[in-house]
């Protein structure tokens, strides 16, 4: 059971997805054309078809280092990994299928997905820098304890987001285009290395 002091509820937690399910539904917008969200625009869209292609891609290609693999499986208490996110995120889509893995290694890991526009109560409370910044994994025990939280990207790429928030140099386009770029070059390494930290603060 979820505990009653967390923005967790039963209503909540029953609305979100699967991995699974939130890449079926991530096909679909690509048929259609759409994103998720209530804002529908041609970029929005083409964000999401390309994040459908990083996440079948990284699905195949991404390999747990060994460390992190061993530490997943040591945990033997059921906990819950709930994701903000949006299908149009291109952190997202870089980040997810590495928790997805580790959710796969261990049935004592359950991986939820939840789409941060339906849900502002969740997104208020878990904030970055005040902005409503995603993809943001929150781990939670049986009881609705937090384990830990993660997000919304690597340390080193958040470093260089924050460095251009504050003195744009380029158009953001060219700005997401070196995030991408910094992404396939860290080959989710970065990811792994922080997860692997966050949960030997919690298991070792």
């Amino acid at each position: 059971m979820i505990s009653q002091n967390t923005v967790f509820t039963p209503a909540t937690i029953g609305q979100a997805y699967t991995y699974e399910k939130y890449l079926t539904l991530m096909d679909q917008l690509v048929i259609d054309k759409k994103t998720t969200g209530p804002t529908q625009t041609p970029e929005l869209a083409e964000y999401t078809r390309l994040n459908q292609f990083r996440m079948h891609r990284l699905d195949k290609t991404t390999h747990l280092n060994p460390d992190l693999q061993q530490l997943a499986f040591t945990i033997d208490a059921p906990q819950t990994w709930y994701v903000l996110t949006e299908a149009w995120c291109g952190d997202a889509a870089q980040n997810i299928p590495v928790m997805a893995k580790l959710a796969i290694l261990n049935p004592s890991i359950t991986l939820r997905l939840l789409l941060r526009d339906e849900h502002p109560e969740i997104m208020d409370a878990y904030l970055t820098n005040g902005g409503k910044s995603i993809p943001k994994l929150i781990a939670l025990d049986a009881n609705g304890t937090e384990l830990f939280t993660w997000g919304p990207r690597p340390k080193e790429l958040q470093a260089l987001y924050l460095t251009y928030k504050a003195n744009p140099t380029k158009p953001y386009p060219e700005f997401q285009a070196d995030i991408q770029r910094w992404y396939n070059i860290d080959k989710t390494q970065s990811v792994q290395q922080e997860l692997t930290e966050l949960m030997k603060g919690v298991y070792v």
